[in-house]
């Protein structure tokens, strides 16, 4: 699979003088329109780091700067280059790219062996996963996996689906995870991604001190569906996809928390309130969580957030005898 691309933090504004003018940074809305992008294939553009973004400095959502536009309206083939880049497609289309059945294809892909970009639910709240084409094209050029798409299944594959395993929302979760960590420009905006894809008890455990939670809470990424009601069924599912199950992902994730709340607590230590003065006056306020900032643009466009393939079942993989952290993974890349 590809490795994503790198982002790079750029100020918010681009002071680049053009007769005299500033050029400010635009709302992605806007960065979308004028590089000719439905706002689904925008968003996927970031996650897969072909369109780098810069934090608002008026706290609202994240921006695209003018020269990152023209970086990308100048690179050969622009704009139908970039869109066949950031095409998704859903197990059929998938499965006709690599040559397969459809039923071969959810197989590759519950193994781990193609991964998914993004996921929506469709009307009857089945998951509907997505898939980036040019992903799978490198995959159908890569000898080594002929004998993946003719023939039958290896038998010790088999028998791992024969187990149930489906690693389809365990390496979404990967990519996405991948995702924030590359556009968080704060240490504890990176202790946030990580904590974003944990249960709040597991949370509560690595990170006992409530201010400290309460301030990584002020980073918490936005989930992935933004339309869905807090507690509506397609909020609570998507929900469930987000948060990591198996033992040995709740450990990594764990573990690289407690490392980035070392780096964070470096950086600067997470504000308290004021203890009040006087004994009589008893103890100070307590910490409590805050909501993070609403990103003030909603997502017009009604087209489904990328990602692969159609399935209700997410169980992953019980693999043991890992131990290399997880962000250590996120930065090899997919080899």
């Amino acid at each position: 699979m590809p490795v994503d691309t790198i982002t790079q933090s750029v100020p918010t504004t681009l002071r680049a003088a053009v007769g005299g003018t500033t050029r400010p940074a635009l709302p992605q809305s806007r960065a979308a329109r004028e590089l000719g992008l439905k706002r689904s294939e925008f968003d996927l553009a970031v996650r897969l780091g072909r369109i780098r973004t810069v934090p608002d400095e008026g706290g609202g959502g994240r921006r695209v700067t003018r020269a990152e536009i023209d970086r990308v309206a100048s690179e050969d083939g622009f704009p139908e280059a970039l869109r066949e880049q950031v095409r998704a497609v859903g197990t059929a289309e998938g499965a006709a790219l690599l040559g397969v059945t459809t039923p071969r294809f959810t197989r590759l892909a519950r193994l781990g062996l193609v991964s998914p970009v993004g996921f929506y639910l469709n009307r009857y709240r089945t998951v509907v996963w997505l898939y980036a084409a040019e992903d799978l094209r490198r995959f159908t050029e890569d000898e080594k996996h002929a004998p993946l798409l003719r023939g039958r299944t290896p038998e010790p594959l088999r028998r791992r689906l024969d187990a149930g395993l489906d690693l389809r929302a365990r390496n979404w979760r990967g990519r996405h995870l991948g995702s924030l960590l590359r556009q968080a420009n704060d240490p504890w905006a990176r202790a946030a991604a990580l904590a974003s894809l944990l249960e709040a008890a597991q949370v509560e455990e690595t990170v006992p001190d409530p201010c400290e939670r309460a301030h990584m809470n002020r980073f918490a990424p936005e989930p992935p569906s933004r339309s869905a009601a807090p507690d509506s069924p397609a909020a609570l599912l998507t929900r469930r996809i987000m948060t990591a199950e198996d033992a040995d992902e709740v450990a990594w994730l764990r573990s690289d928390l407690a490392s980035a709340l070392v780096e964070a607590r470096a950086d600067r230590p997470a504000p308290r309130p004021a203890a009040r003065p006087g004994p009589e006056q008893g103890p100070g306020p307590e910490c409590r969580p805050a909501s993070p900032d609403p990103d003030p643009e909603p997502n017009p466009d009604p087209d489904p957030t990328p990602v692969a393939d159609a399935d209700p079942d997410h169980r992953s993989d019980r693999a043991s005898g890992r131990h290399r952290g997880l962000l250590g993974w996120l930065r090899r890349g997919d080899d």
